[in-house]
């Protein structure tokens, strides 16, 4: 545990932030608090729990990507000795065992450079969105091509990708994990509970924010890696494209032409619906798998304009705007 230092990042996330540091500050030594412009006392709630705090200018755009990269190079600078990083979200309450088993993981095996483990919301009944949440974040176990937010992190892994591309609104962990494994190094998620998550998400348009916010970091990750060997994000991009606007633009558009022939296009939507379905009829109940695959398929409506937000920003010029779903405390 000595090895091990710890990163938080937040803003405004008052109860939550405290019972992300309460656990772990009474095992861990190395703990760094990033805070991104807070007006709720998380700077002086995380001091006097004996926390390292770093603010982070507020004149240069916040992104979880730079406060995560600050928040590790203040730390090394605490401890140049560190070998191994945790890094959460401050709405994130850290498992009981998920340090020590995660530390295990990456000792045995030199040739993985990240593990994370089962994060978890922690009311999934309280909204349809915070379960959506809980359903998203149960994937399979192994050798993966990508993590979260909440990961533990080898130190000269991150050090030689060159960390979170700073300049990233979303999807900083997954763009991370493709520089990584072309660098031959290994993700692995492993059954271990790891987080404990509060969104707090009640509201649909919380809900198609966050989506929006995804489609941008689908569009931005293929942009970034389109000409890689695998295409990080590509086929998801094209999806978006075709199902959030190709597909109603033809239903729509034809419908004078083809005499309102053209509208049965739009009963793919339903078909898409089934398939996703059956899938996840496999893994969760009916209603769970019924409920996913209809958001999953009116979320490309959100992901296409978070599509169009990025291509329009990078077409004129302009950084891309942070998109923000969560209700600050």
């Amino acid at each position: 545990m000595k090895k091990l230092g710890l990163v938080v990042i937040g803003r405004n996330e008052g109860e939550r932030l405290r019972q992300c540091l309460l656990s772990v500050v009474p095992r861990l030594a190395n703990v760094v608090y990033v805070d991104s412009g807070s007006s709720d006392g998380s700077v002086e709630m995380a001091h006097s729990l004996g926390v390292n705090v770093l603010e982070l200018d507020i004149t240069i755009p916040f992104t979880a990507a730079r406060a995560r990269n600050k928040g590790f190079a203040h730390l090394l600078q605490i401890n140049p000795y560190i070998e191994f990083v945790q890094f959460v979200d401050g709405d994130c309450e850290i498992a009981p065992q998920w340090l020590e088993s995660a530390l295990f993981e990456l000792k045995t095996l030199p040739e993985v450079a990240v593990v994370c483990g089962r994060r978890r919301e922690r009311f999934p009944q309280r909204s349809i969105y915070n379960r959506l949440c809980d359903i998203e974040w149960d994937t399979p176990v192994g050798e993966t091509g990508a993590c979260g937010g909440d990961a533990m992190i080898r130190v000269a892994a991150f050090q030689q990708a060159g960390g979170f591309n700073p300049r990233l609104i979303a999807g900083e962990e997954p763009e991370l994990c493709v520089r990584l494994r072309q660098r031959q190094w290994k993700i692995l998620r492993i059954k271990s509970e790891m987080t404990l998550h509060d969104a707090q998400m009640t509201k649909f348009n919380q809900w198609w924010n966050r989506t929006i916010r995804a489609g941008h970091a689908y569009a931005e990750g293929a942009w970034l890696h389109r000409k890689s060997a695998e295409k990080h994000w590509v086929k998801e991009s094209k999806s978006i494209w075709f199902w959030g606007l190709i597909l109603p633009i033809l239903a729509i558009g034809m419908t004078w032409l083809t005499q309102g022939r053209s509208l049965i296009l739009l009963g793919a939507y339903p078909l898409l619906i089934y398939r996703i379905y059956s899938r996840k009829k496999q893994s969760l109940n009916s209603q769970d798998a019924l409920v996913y695959a209809f958001f999953c398929v009116i979320g490309k409506f959100a992901q296409i304009r978070g599509q169009i937000m990025f291509h329009s920003s990078r077409f004129l010029k302009k950084p891309s705007r942070l998109i923000e779903y969560k209700t600050q405390s």
